[in-house]
């Protein structure tokens, strides 16, 4: 179960490092053109950085505090803000009537949710 966990950690934090990054390094208006992120519409392009800061930096809380064994715990907080993030996310995909990333939404949650529950849980890194 901890390789499990720790792929899992791996997976996320190599989906969000990703859209982090494209949010951090990409304009408001080439992010809005794309036809998955048309909601960037909605909000300004500080919000867009933040989000993908965000993103970012639960992408490395996911790895490194335990890779590095200084302060693991950071890793299933890292986990809880993805899923904070994510239903965000999909409160505002909900908003706009677009269930397909409502689902894509939830997946991350699960995912997000599995990591938080083994590393609080059953398989925390002591």
């Amino acid at each position: 179960m901890n390789i499990f966990l720790w792929i899992l950690a791996g997976l996320l934090a190599a989906v969000f490092l990703a859209a982090g990054g494209a949010k951090l390094a990409q304009p408001k208006e080439k992010l809005a053109a794309s036809p998955n992120m048309a909601w960037a519409e909605d909000f300004s392009p500080g919000t867009l950085k933040l989000i993908g800061a965000l993103e970012v930096l639960a992408a490395v809380g996911l790895i490194l505090p335990a890779a590095l064994d200084i302060v693991p715990v950071l890793v299933p907080l890292a986990a809880v803000g993805l899923v904070l993030l994510m239903a965000g996310a999909a409160t505002t995909h909900a908003r706009r009537k677009e269930s397909s990333a409502i689902v894509t939404n939830l997946v991350l949650i699960v995912l997000a949710g599995a990591v938080v529950w083994g590393r609080f849980g059953p398989y925390p890194f002591t």
